[in-house]
Parts: C-alpha cells; sequence; structure tokens
C-alpha cells in the first residue's frame, strides 16, 4: 500500500473523528452521561483545554505547534519513504489521524471535545477517537521500534552469517 493511500486513511479517520465530535457537541453538551454499556462505557461530555490526562491545561498554542511540528515530521518520513515496514507506516497512518483530529479541535474551538467515558469501570479520563487513534498508533510503533526497525532491508541470510575468526 502506498503511503500516499495511508495519508488518505489517515484524512478519512480525521472525518471519523470530527463527525463523532460534532455529534457529541450537538447530543451531548449539556446533557448527563449517557450510559452505553452498563458498568463499562457511557459517553460524557467533556471540553479538555489541555493535554492527555489534563496536563497543559490551557496551553492551547503551545500544545497547537507541538501537535503541528510532530505531524509535520511524521508526514515527511511517510512521504520520503523512511519508513518501509508496514507495522511503522500504519503506527504513523493512526498517529497522524489522531493528531490531526485533536489539532482542529484546538485550533476552532480553543479545546478538544471528549466524550468516551470508561470510568464505571477504572478511574480513566474522558477521551475521543482521535485519541484512540493516536494510542493504537503509538503502541504500533513501539511495536515496530522493538521488533521490525532496522530489519526491513536485511535478509534472513544477513542474520545468519558470522564473521570469521581469526586464530
Amino acid at each position: 500500500m502506498s503511503n500516499y493511500v495511508l495519508l488518505l486513511i489517515s484524512g478519512a479517520l480525521v472525518a471519523v473523528d470530527q463527525l463523532l465530535k460534532l455529534l457529541a457537541l450537538r447530543y451531548l453538551a449539556g446533557n448527563p452521561s449517557m450510559e452505553l454499556i452498563p458498568g463499562l462505557l457511557q459517553l460524557t461530555y467533556v471540553e479538555n483545554r489541555g493535554a492527555a490526562f489534563g496536563i497543559f491545561q490551557g496551553r492551547v498554542g503551545l500544545l497547537s505547534l507541538v501537535t503541528l511540528a510532530v505531524l509535520v515530521i511524521l508526514i515527511l518520513f511517510l512521504l520520503k519513504g523512511k519508513i518501509q515496514h508496514p507495522v511503522g507506516r500504519w503506527s504513523f497512518c493512526l498517529i497522524i489521524a489522531g493528531g490531526f483530529g485533536n489539532l482542529i479541535d484546538r485550533v476552532f474551538r480553543s479545546f478538544v471535545v471528549d466524550y468516551l467515558d470508561i470510568s464505571p469501570l477504572f478511574s480513566f479520563p474522558v477521551f475521543n477517537f482521535a485519541d484512540c487513534c493516536v494510542v493504537c498508533g503509538s503502541i504500533l510503533l513501539v511495536l515496530y521500534f522493538l521488533h521490525f526497525e532496522g530489519k526491513e532491508h536485511s535478509s534472513p541470510a544477513d542474520e545468519i552469517q558470522e564473521e570469521p575468526h581469526e586464530q
């Protein structure tokens, strides 16, 4: 799959994220939580003016600039073919999608719309679809670096060969 297709997929994921946030704004804002799966998942409208876990509250400009810089670097790496392995490329695709989804909120709303609430089961902050993309992409990126990075150009024969020992 080409890197341009992965960027189109990222764009589609951003569209899904923005649609879900519009629905949250329309149907959840100002209303109590809506239970979807009893004891596990509810929809709760939250305006997050910071980053993950509420850090950097009120620093929308700083968060936007850092996010934009990271996204530009990831897109350049992807377009220049620096990452060849599918796991690495998909990780970039997901991180780009989630990053842009939340960046759009910060730039146009000055806050990120969060709505997924698993606090009935875990004591965890409310989050959104873009956050899920970033987390899944980050997990894939860690897997890529642990298991695949640097191995995309080597063959199994290269790994078996040993240097001759001098006596």
